[in-house]
């Protein structure tokens, strides 16, 4: 393989890492901030049920790698400058402590190189329907269900005594964890897959666009390793910052944001794990008490998600040019 083509698989392999320590930590947020688990068991059943989730099916990584741009249209510089703009958003939000929202990161800056090279013409539509489609399955799925699931429990618990249903809920707790690793794993982790495959494809190294089983293993590795590396302070604002979470509420939480990403899945549309686990832990701090949220946190969870789609699209885009004028 020639360098370009190698320099621009590592940058997808970095971006994966990236997207196991930013996002991939999402799935244990509850799990941890419960107290369920300790933070070192909840890593190693993140990790876990991530990579078999990455390993299921390529539904969500033949959207990404085939449905959003052009491959005909896109060069190993669009691709590479792609990751370049997550890896720089995602480190940063990162050091303060903000989740962002990986698929979308990806998805603008795939948006914002591809309208570099190749201008308006080379977005598909295809797969962006998909992507909104995706929006609005995280922020009001996710949220209707972690309602109605914590409204359930709660009336279900009321009659029994606290120290009879936490150790219950602990239990489902680890369940519904290890559900939400599993379905990060099959649609997060695959769309990094889909973009690895693309850059063989657009490198020359593929014929045509196919996600052999390799790919599939080296990039669920790299992000299990990722998440192993940290995530601490997303966990922290997730689920202790913006709302204290209870062990039922952790559950409900876990439960609608996997059931949602899962059904996603299923018809390879791609959506934010963070989104969804994020309006999940507000649908069920409504449903216990509103005024438990901290809405400063809340606005700062927010303010990421915004502002994540034009921030990587702008960076993927002035990235491209400055790649194209060097080489």
């Amino acid at each position: 393989m020639e360098i370009g083509l190698i320099v621009t698989l590592l940058l997808v392999l970095g971006a994966e890492f990236v997207n196991g320590w930013t996002d991939a930590s999402n799935a244990i947020t509850t799990v941890v901030s419960t107290r369920t688990l300790s933070l070192r068991t909840a890593v190693i059943l993140a990790v876990v049920f991530n990579v078999l989730g990455a390993l299921m099916g390529t539904a969500v990584a033949t959207t990404i790698g085939k449905g959003i741009v052009d491959s005909g249209a896109i060069n190993l510089v669009t691709i590479a400058a792609a990751k370049c703009s997550i890896i720089v958003w995602s480190t940063l939000a990162a050091k303060y402590g903000l989740p962002t929202s990986e698929s979308h990161a990806l998805i603008a800056g795939l948006a914002g190189a591809g309208l570099a090279t190749a201008g308006p013409g080379v977005l598909l539509w295809a797969g962006w329907e998909k992507v909104l489609i995706g929006i609005a399955f995280s922020t009001f799925l996710g949220l209707s269900t972690a309602y109605i699931l914590t409204k359930v429990a709660r009336r279900i618990a009321a009659p029994f005594p606290p120290r009879t249903t936490k150790p219950l809920f602990k239990f489902l707790q680890i369940i519904s964890s290890s559900f939400l690793a599993f379905s990060h794993g099959s649609n997060d982790g695959q769309k990094f897959i889909g973009i690895f495959a693309l850059a063989l494809v657009v490198g020359n190294a593929a014929d045509k666009f196919s996600i052999p089983f390799w790919v599939i293993l080296v990039c669920a590795a790299v992000m299990g390793i990722g998440t192993a590396f940290k995530g601490v302070r997303i966990i922290h604002t997730m689920g202790v910052k913006m709302l204290p979470l209870q062990t039922y509420q952790g559950f409900s939480a876990e439960t609608a944001a996997a059931s949602t990403i899962t059904v996603a899945s299923h018809f390879g549309i791609p959506l934010s794990t963070t989104h969804t686990i994020g309006t999940s832990i507000v649908g069920t701090g409504i449903a216990h008490r509103r005024s438990s949220l901290r809405m400063e946190v809340l606005k700062r969870v927010i303010f990421a998600w915004l502002f994540t789609f034009p921030i990587c699209g702008a960076l993927a885009f002035c990235i491209t040019l400055v790649l194209r004028l060097i080489f």
